[in-house]
């Protein structure tokens, strides 16, 4: 791409009346609205935000009682979306989630009755204690928006997310995720207690029975906004900076602590995911900081630790903490009116 079309879609960006204009102020009504309800977890709302715009899933971590159903739930409030929530039980088998066939004998015939699956917001609720017949069921409709019954292919309401929850501090009854589910995941988002000031604002709030959040987009809206987020330009320099962090990932070290890098998944979720938060944060133009920005939660869950590394107690963030200190981040020159 030539520098002219860069400095293009640099000089859109300055009129206020563009796509990524418009849907930065409609977006930021929204997290307010969001914001109403789920106090604090700032960083866990924009991710959400910015996986809807780029068309990806989320896996939250994170012990209970940190409002990640309530966060799902008030997310469709908000955008006008259906919601299902679905408990993954050991029990649990794949048309439970996606639907089945069912013989009517008064027709002779089968009908199709559709899953849980089909709606705008799904939360997989404790998808790890789910065996893996039900978690690879989610699969195709997590890459390709459909479910195949029998000889048949639906397709899913669009917008579409998958928003699966996992609990960190039990291990008795449950079943890891495989890598191949896992990569299909454009986030995995740890989610910490929240600040003492934030808490006490929760248990105000529940007093009174808390805020109800008013819807403020439409899916039709939101997918007017995917499409201005797939037109944020990309330079090559950018994106030569994800690959080389993903890449980076691969490398072995003196540690060695990582067994298996990033696939090129990551590197094309980060270039997604920047440029849903450059139109967020109400760019037409994805910068490196954006891409440094997402890089943990789009890759920590894209590396397979070493024995050598779990038993020194070394997770994916802190082998990302030395990737991002090596890897030098390119500096993008902006014309002087854009520059800040």
């Amino acid at each position: 791409m030539t520098d002219e079309r860069r400095l293009r879609a640099l000089e859109r960006e300055a009129d206020d009346g563009t796509a990524a204009r418009t849907a930065h102020n409609a977006l930021e009504s929204a997290l307010f609205e969001i914001k109403r309800v789920i106090v604090g977890q700032e960083a866990m709302l924009e991710r959400v935000i910015v996986a809807l715009l780029a068309g990806g899933h989320v896996l939250l971590e994170g012990v209970p009682g940190l409002a990640k159903t309530l966060t799902v739930k008030t997310v469709a409030d908000v955008l006008g979306g259906s919601f299902k929530r679905l408990q993954f039980t050991p029990d649990l088998v794949p048309a439970d989630l996606v639907g089945t066939r069912i013989y009517r004998p008064d027709t002779g015939g089968f009908d199709t009755e559709l899953g849980p699956v089909f709606c705008n917001f799904l939360l997989a609720d404790e998808i790890n204690r789910a065996p893996a017949k039900v978690q690879s069921a989610l699969l195709e409709v997590m890459q390709e928006h459909q479910v195949t019954i029998g000889h048949d292919t639906h397709r899913v309401p669009q917008p579409f997310l998958v928003l699966a929850t996992q609990n960190p501090i039990e291990s008795e009854g449950t079943y890891p995720l495989p890598e191949a589910q896992v990569d299909r995941f454009m986030f995995k988002l740890v989610v910490d207690y929240p600040h003492p000031r934030d808490e006490v604002a929760v248990v105000e709030r529940s007093l009174d029975g808390g805020a109800r959040a008013r819807q403020a987009l439409t899916p039709e809206t939101l997918a007017d906004h995917q499409r201005a987020a797939s037109q944020v330009y990309v330079d090559r320099r950018v994106m030569e900076y994800a690959v080389a962090l993903t890449t980076a990932t691969r490398e072995r070290t003196d540690e060695d602590w990582v067994e298996f890098g990033a696939s090129p998944r990551g590197s094309i979720n980060l270039i997604h995911a920047g440029r849903a938060l450059a139109l967020l944060r109400g760019r037409d133009y994805l910068l490196p900081i954006d891409v440094r920005d997402l890089a943990r939660d789009v890759l920590r869950h894209r590396l397979v630790l070493t024995y050598e590394a779990l038993a020194a107690g070394v997770d994916a963030d802190r082998v990302l903490d030395d990737v991002l200190e090596k890897v030098h981040m390119p500096r993008i020159e902006l014309a002087e009116d854009h520059a800040s």
